[in-house]
């Protein structure tokens, strides 16, 4: 017990739990965009028990850390490159993401009616679909997370305490999202590029999520303005 009392412990307990809160932004808008399809009654539920059995997701990889370091060694080579367990689990992952992220933007581009309207049955299934985009989005932290911290047990405890803040933080990104269709439009284009990014880096192209974050941060910043700006035009209009 002492062990996990030290300052070094701490620091990685800090450093991780901070880690997977960072890489776990563009998982809480993926959730976000998600549940925003199901009845109002049930985002909630689904939001924390689709994070709750991802969470157990990822302490479960974190018990197979042999499979996990595994995932990094060449199954077979294409034109010279090696291809991972890891790199095709990133393929996957990031063609789901552009298929999925195309068809939102599409739905919401489109005049379809019914096309938005809640699917009091989807449940299980946007559960499912938060789980499996979960495993994407955590290999990176998890074999990050093996090379900072030797002991298991801060690894699992950084895990528990950044999904307790995604549980907290993503009722009110939802809302958000939600409430101002220009933010869901820009979050889908988020997803869209962090889909981009995962083929790139499954075919050997790594790209810095930085980068992506970076670019995020910027357009949100100028989105932000606008609405402002909106808000101060429609509250300064001579009535009509």
């Amino acid at each position: 017990m002492a062990d996990y009392l030290t300052f070094q412990a701490l620091a990685a307990l800090v450093t991780l739990t901070g880690l997977e809160i960072v890489l776990g932004i563009d998982n809480v808008i993926f959730i976000a965009i998600l549940v925003g399809k199901l009845p109002p009654e049930q985002r909630r539920k689904t939001r924390n028990l689709g994070l709750f059995l991802a969470m157990f997701l990822r302490i479960a990889l974190l018990l197979c850390l042999t499979w996990i370091m595994g995932l990094t060694k060449p199954l077979f080579s294409v034109f010279g490159h090696g291809f991972t367990g890891k790199d095709l689990i990133l393929l996957v992952g990031g063609l789901f993401l552009l298929v999925k992220s195309t068809r939102e933007i599409h739905e919401h581009t489109e005049d379809r009616p019914h096309a938005h309207d809640p699917k009091p049955h989807a449940g299980r299934a946007v559960i499912g679909q938060i789980i499996a985009i979960d495993l994407v989005f955590s290999l990176d932290s998890i074999i990050t997370a093996v090379g900072m911290a030797q002991q298991v047990a801060i690894m699992i405890a950084a895990v528990v305490l950044a999904v307790l803040a995604m549980m907290v933080f993503s009722g009110a990104v939802s809302a958000f999202i939600e409430r101002h269709p220009t933010i869901k439009m820009l979050a889908l284009s988020f997803l869209l590029m962090i889909g981009i990014m995962l083929v790139a880096d499954g075919l050997g192209y790594h790209i810095e999520r930085g980068y992506i974050y970076f670019a995020m941060f910027f357009s949100l910043c100028v989105e932000l303005l606008n609405i402002r700006a909106r808000r101060r035009q429609a509250a300064t209009a001579p009535p009509t």
